[in-house]
């Protein structure tokens, strides 16, 4: 199932993307596609529902965030071995872990905030795992039994925010529209294999990133089994699992995001985004 939110910022109503490529209203089915109503059993009752008989929505307008209200983002930093390499880094022994605040959580196709006195407004196409049901000290044999499906996002980055400032990683990864995420929350039985997607990101049409989860330096049950460990995962979660090569950082010299730059993004099977940058 290809789950969604439409409608405006905060009064999002919950979607499914029909096999007839049109958005079906699941209103009468659930309140909303979030943390509070997120669980197996959701997805089952979704599941037995028969999506063609539902109201079709006839001009979605604005796509929200996949999921609503997330309790938490976490983010892996470094875990594609070829964006390791690209920067210089040596690849992590284990995950790199640090938050994106949930109030950057946007929709797929919202405006990125250019964020006042910002140099470095970086982009990064990454697979998000969107978590189904609570989750501590899970094994990874069974971390996929917790993982509800999947989703694209933009881990949106300013770099001097991130690196030149002291401090973590988060406050350069959490301005407003850092995190848009969508179109849809892809479940887990519709992704064969999570591990060999392609992924892009264009600039202004120009190509910037091109990509494949296959160079994940830890996979997606070796993430959702780690970070349980130090913390409860709950439904609703959105994990973001770092970004393959091709980033502003990395190229010589360095090149940011301005104001109008459009960000049109990727992964295969989770559908696309388009961004434009504006002034905070």
């Amino acid at each position: 199932m290809k789950l969604l939110r439409y409608g405006p910022d905060g009064h999002e109503k919950p979607g499914c993307l029909h096999s007839d490529g049109t958005v079906r209203d699941l209103s009468a089915v659930v309140a909303d596609i979030s943390s509070a109503t997120l669980s197996p059993e959701l997805l089952e009752l979704i599941a037995g529902t028969d999506i063609g008989a539902l109201p079709v929505v006839e001009n979605p307008g604005r796509l929200g965030p996949c999921v609503g209200a997330p309790g938490k983002v976490i983010c892996i930093g470094l875990n594609y071995s070829d964006h390791a390499a690209e920067t210089g880094a040596t690849p992590p022994g284990q995950p790199i872990i640090f938050h994106k605040a949930v109030t950057a959580i946007c929709g797929p196709n919202d405006d990125v905030e250019l964020p006042r006195n910002a140099k470095s407004l970086d982009w990064e196409v990454e697979l998000a795992v969107i978590i189904g049901k609570r989750a501590k000290y899970v094994s990874e044999a069974d971390a996929m039994d917790y993982v509800a499906g999947f989703a694209l996002t933009n881990d949106v980055s300013e770099r001097d925010f991130q690196a030149k400032m002291e401090g973590q990683w988060t406050k350069g990864k959490s301005h407003d529209t850092f995190g848009p995420l969508g179109p849809w929350l892809v479940t887990k039985d519709e992704v064969s294999d999570v591990h060999n997607l392609d992924m892009w990101l264009d600039v202004n049409g120009e190509r910037r990133q091109t990509g494949s989860t296959s160079t994940l330096i830890f996979n997606v049950p070796t993430i959702v089994s780690y970070l349980s460990r130090f913390m409860t995962l709950m439904p609703g979660d959105v994990i973001s699992t770092g970004t393959p090569p091709g980033v502003g950082l990395g190229m010589k010299p360095p090149q940011y995001l301005k104001v109008g730059d459009v960000m049109t993004l990727g992964i295969e099977g989770l559908g696309e985004q388009r961004q434009t940058v504006v002034a905070a």
